[in-house]
């Protein structure tokens, strides 16, 4: 196998590289639930799950958090709640 310099992930060069396709490599692919397909991985949280957007942010708002090493989105999402919160009381007050 050839490995590309760009990605450093395997590529395939041959088709017989591929593993082979069997009845039981689709049943463990899939969850179904009745005739419904259920979607693998962690299910959503309450009914407002949080949503994958793009976001451009200030290189220095990035280092910051970054600085805090692993789990830097999360807390920029509570640093946002946060501030959310805030702005709810102010318009309240």
């Amino acid at each position: 196998m050839r490995k590309s310099k760009d990605s450093g992930k395997k590529k395939w060069v041959d088709l017989d590289d591929a593993p082979e396709l069997t009845r039981e490599f689709f049943q463990r692919a899939d969850i179904y639930e009745g005739d419904k397909l259920i979607r693998r991985g962690r299910p959503p949280l309450g009914d407002r799950p949080k949503q994958a957007i793009k976001l451009r942010l200030a290189p220095e708002v990035l280092d910051h958090f970054r600085a805090g090493g692993a789990g830097w989105q999360t807390r920029i999402n509570e640093t946002l709640e946060k501030a959310v919160q805030r702005e709810k009381k102010k318009a309240k007050a």
